[in-house]
């Protein structure tokens, strides 16, 4: 009773801020994703009998209890629907930073879906991966698949709200050169970020109400594959959600200065031509969106920028992986 799982963190185009059942971890906005190919997470579950408790082990060392909690929740899930009492061992490993505003959550709650119901024998397809995903994140519901991915906004109550795919990787041949531009672990997690913005930013309801727009605009532009308006549409919603956190009481603050440096060299060689746009998640690093044909050039410029500590290139990642 053992399998691993290979899952890809996905960054949103149009982001998902702010949740209609927390319990439930269902959202309050549509979101639309990019799966990244090289920003993995690597998950293996085995359930034995020899075992007197889980066992979570995390890049190589024992799980917190905060941790811990949240993958035993999964487990539990996947031991109901497979009428199973073994305990588990857990042992997960990211191939980039963790919890740094990169999505690891995602990349690792989807593979760990994906191996944990496989090492119980369950057959679930993958919409049913990736509504088991999102009740652990959100944002896993839309690791399970690759290339372009939507996650609708859901209602309080709903248990089986999943993600599902726009189009295959190979629909486009985007790349997002990704810009590390502060080490270490970001202080407010996602979650405590969402519920602080719904309970006090004042503007946390014009998100509400213009949030679906964004990604609607969005996911007609990936069908037309045009990157302007994808751009254009992307850099709103993304400074709109981080608005929502700046104007929380009190306020929280993901950027830093070496965030603003990165955001100033994507606007600079987008006014020297260069089809290029901007988007960050829930933590100060930059994700520059382009072309193939000009993800050279962005990676050299973010290189260069102050503060900037490491940067590499992605591109359309693929749906999870499993191995028995």
């Amino acid at each position: 009773m053992e399998a691993s799982a290979r899952a890809c963190a996905n960054i949103a185009l149009a982001k998902y801020w702010g949740k209609a059942d927390v319990k439930r971890n269902v959202p309050a906005v549509p979101s639309i994703s990019l799966t990244l190919d090289q920003l993995a997470t690597e998950t293996r579950v085995r359930f034995d009998p020899s075992l007197s408790s889980d066992v979570v082990r995390l890049d190589g060392r024992r799980a917190t209890e905060m941790e811990a909690e949240r993958v035993v929740a999964m487990l539990d899930r996947v031991r109901r629907e497979a009428r199973l009492r073994l305990n588990a061992h857990v042992s997960s490993h990211n191939h980039f930073p963790t919890a740094a505003g990169l999505a690891s959550s995602a990349s690792g709650f989807a593979a760990l879906a994906a191996s944990a119901s496989a090492a119980a024998g369950l057959r679930f397809n993958a919409r049913r991966l990736s509504a088991l995903a999102r009740a652990s994140s959100a944002s896993a519901a839309r690791s399970i698949y690759g290339g372009f991915v939507e996650l609708p906004a859901g209602n309080r109550g709903d248990t089986d709200l999943a993600a599902r795919p726009i189009a295959p990787p190979e629909h486009w041949n985007l790349r997002l050169v990704v810009a590390l531009t502060e080490p270490g672990k970001k202080k407010i997690s996602s979650t405590e970020g969402m519920e602080r913005s719904r309970k006090t930013s004042p503007f946390y309801g014009a998100w509400l109400t213009q949030a679906p727009k964004w990604s609607r605009q969005i996911k007609r532009a990936i069908k037309e594959r045009d990157l302007d308006t994808l751009g254009a549409a992307m850099e709103q919603s993304t400074l709109a959600f981080h608005c929502c956190a700046i104007t929380s009481d009190p306020p929280i603050m993901y950027w830093a200065p070496s965030t603003l440096a990165a955001l100033a060299t994507v606007r600079g060689l987008r006014e020297r031509g260069v089809s290029v746009w901007a988007t960050m998640d829930a933590g100060p690093h930059v994700k520059a969106l382009c072309g193939i044909g000009d993800a050279t050039r962005v990676r050299q410029a973010l290189d260069r920028t102050r503060g900037v500590t490491r940067t590499w290139v992605t591109k359309p990642g693929p749906d999870v992986e499993v191995h028995r």
